[in-house]
């Protein structure tokens, strides 16, 4: 298990990255300027169909002003802001990368948020808080780097109060070997998808109740197309967090996509009580 962990530690170590974000954030103003997190959306969404993913996902989960929510592979923060700044509600957000919480901490000053959003370094594994702490989860292109995904799933439902929800929006193996590298993982040695029935048969036994269910292979085909379409993206992009070779990691998601490889899972679950 440790060397699993390591083995994604490194895949997102990325070096450097604040001071990295602070240069490509020069385009949009000085550093004393502060920034919307819609301006931010290009670079801070690190999954498939981007914001408006985290926007379908976050209504899909009923959160409003008084939800208190954890995002699991927080990233560089952009959902936590954008559900701060859309409903009202305060986010923790975790993440296995300390470079990723320390850029997530530096965006959330830009944009004024600090005092409804915070960041912290941990494993998913372990999250470090009470039991029935928060009253939504969400999982966004995280799974995919857990080899363990029934201890993941308990874990989530630890933190919730029963009654709350556990979102989550993954990718999902349809049979086919993935073309590598893709954006989580550059090889297979930290890539542990799961086909879309298996992930349901581990999330319900960790104590949930499905109440959403549904594949968005199709919307990320449409998705795929319509970047492809308009060309390179704007600077600054997420070429800045994950590296020079974003464009090729981004591209093989799209083609085993495309070829039916992989597929996308949209799913909200209900924290059912610990003694049913």
């Amino acid at each position: 298990m440790t060397d699993v962990l390591d083995g994604v530690r490194d895949h997102y170590r990325s070096p450097g990255l604040t001071e990295r974000l602070k240069t490509a954030l020069m385009a949009l103003g000085p550093e004393d300027q502060r920034l919307t997190p819609g301006q931010l959306g290009a670079l801070d969404q690190f999954h498939t169909r981007g914001l408006a993913a985290t926007a379908e996902l976050a209504k899909l989960a009923g959160i409003t002003a008084d939800t208190s929510v954890l995002d699991v592979g927080s990233g560089v923060g952009g959902p936590a802001r954008f559900l701060a700044a859309t409903y009202g509600c305060r986010v923790t957000g975790v993440d296995l990368s300390e470079p990723f919480v320390d850029a997530a901490r530096y965006l959330t000053e830009r944009t004024g948020q600090s005092g409804q959003v915070s960041f912290q370094t941990a494993s998913a594994l372990e999250l470090p808080f009470d039991d029935g702490r928060f009253e939504a989860v969400l999982l966004q292109h995280v799974a995919m780097n857990i080899s363990d995904r029934a201890r993941l799933y308990r874990e989530i439902r630890r933190v919730l109060k029963t009654g709350g929800r556990f979102a989550t929006f993954d990718v999902v193996s349809n049979g086919g070997e993935p073309h590598y590298p893709v954006p989580w993982a550059r090889t297979p040695g930290t890539s542990f998808l799961l086909t879309a029935a298996v992930t349901r048969e581990t999330i319900e036994p960790a104590g949930f109740r499905a109440l959403v269910w549904q594949d968005d292979s199709e919307a990320a085909k449409a998705w795929i197309v319509q970047l492809r379409a308009s060309g390179p993206p704007p600077s600054p992009n997420l070429g800045v967090v994950m590296g020079p070779d974003f464009a090729q990691l981004s591209a093989n998601l799209g083609r085993n996509l495309m070829e039916g490889r992989l597929g996308i899972l949209t799913a909200v679950f209900e924290a059912a009580s610990i003694n049913t």
